[in-house]
């Protein structure tokens, strides 16, 4: 005959030979005194659903009641709990112990944060000794879930179809090995969201991947190199950039001859606050020796290539690079769709999360906030967090 469980507060306690029959032989639950053990909501109804054991008490003295009772009194108390219930199932039937990631549970310890739900153990390893393989956070699909926070957990989103999608959430950065130093004597003109270089020497685009020419068949001019904002406005904050006229653009502060206020003025007109964080996203991969262009094929901010010898031998990019605020919550949709899509073309699914640009003035703040017109300096320096997101079979 299989046991009975006694819900007391948010734990469901088995007496017995629990120990033994549960948590050594299965890791299920913590251990108490004696043989007894204390499972989680969702362990328990668990074990109910498999027939491991024969009720629950919901209160003391009541008659046990079974699955679909206890699981629906469980869902109406404990936050998400039938989400959290098929997801923990679906890993147990994969082959994991699991264990909630809460003290005193073992594993819970392990957690990266209050966020994550359970503690997923390297396969064929229990909770007493086993390392913690993936650490969960369950979402349905119309929550959302904050950027931030996602470094270093396993995301399992349920859907409405009750289907699970995993994805891994990692740090880091992106370095690259492109070694190219762009000339400090180039010169250009801004018109309405692009600057054009007319005599700019063949290797700022055939080494550097500065730019686009300006190309035909019929082409009677060479040199001619168009540059994006965010391009020219990295060139100009180091120095490197010029302008001799400018489009439609009159002083900015005063300061007509500064070509990066200029640039980044223009900048912020078309494009609003992502250009200043766009800006200091791009400006840390050139640091980093990666090349970032428009990624507006791929819905992305940037595609990279880490290593660029020559526009002629170019390899594929490694990366989509989407820039958001530090603040930023993704839903569960949307971070399918960029992943799926990264994945499609064989690339990786990182997202830039930088403050820069949030107090600019289009947004009501003083005019010397977000990427100052004046500085060569500020959009390098602002931090930026990096957070690769890819699709996870466990």
């Amino acid at each position: 005959m299989q046991p009975t469980g006694h819900l007391r507060g948010d734990a469901v306690r088995v007496g017995g030979d629990a120990r033994q029959r549960f948590y050594d032989a299965r890791g299920y639950g913590r251990p108490l005194d004696g043989n007894e053990i204390a499972l989680s909501r969702v362990e328990a109804a668990h074990l109910l659903f498999r027939g491991d054991l024969s009720g629950i008490e919901l209160e003391s003295g009541s008659d046990p009641v079974g699955f679909e009772r206890f699981f629906v009194a469980s869902a109406a108390a404990a936050d998400r709990f039938a989400v959290r219930f098929l997801v923990y199932s679906d890993l147990r039937d994969r082959g994991f112990y699991l264990s909630p990631a809460r003290e005193p549970w073992p594993g819970g310890s392990d957690a990266p944060s209050d966020a994550v739900d359970f503690v997923a153990y390297e396969r064929g390893e229990t909770p007493d000794t086993g390392n913690v393989k993936y650490p969960i956070q369950v979402v349905g699909e119309r929550e959302s879930v904050a950027a931030a926070e996602l470094s270093g957990r396993t995301l399992a989103v349920v859907d409405e179809e009750s289907d699970i999608t995993y994805f891994a959430a990692e740090g880091g950065r992106i370095d690259g090995a492109t070694d190219y130093e762009p000339p400090a004597d180039l010169t250009g003109v801004l018109l309405a969201d692009r600057v054009v270089v007319w005599d700019a020497p063949a290797d700022l685009y055939e080494r550097g991947f500065y730019g686009r020419p300006l190309t035909g068949r019929a082409a009677d001019v060479e040199g001619a190199l168009q540059l994006s904002l965010v391009e020219a406005a990295s060139l100009a904050a180091d120095g490197r950039l010029s302008l001799s006229a400018s489009v439609g653009v009159g002083d900015v502060d005063g300061k007509t001859g500064d070509a990066a206020a200029r640039v980044v003025a223009r900048g912020r007109d078309v494009e609003g606050e992502r250009f200043d964080r766009r800006l200091a996203v791009y400006k840390h991969l050139r640091a980093a020796d990666a090349v970032p262009k428009t990624g507006f094929k791929f819905g992305a901010d940037f595609r990279t290539y880490l290593d660029v010898e020559t526009v002629e031998d170019l390899p594929h990019s490694e990366h989509l690079v989407r820039v958001v605020g530090p603040d930023h919550e993704f839903s569960p949709r949307e971070l399918s769709l960029d992943v799926r899509l990264a994945g499609g073309v064989r690339k990786e699914m990182v997202f830039a999360l930088t403050a820069v640009g949030e107090g600019h003035p289009g947004n009501d703040a003083p005019s010397d906030a977000g990427v100052p017109v004046d500085g060569a300096d500020a959009p390098v320096d602002a931090d930026v967090e990096w957070l690769s997101v890819d699709r996870l079979t466990p």
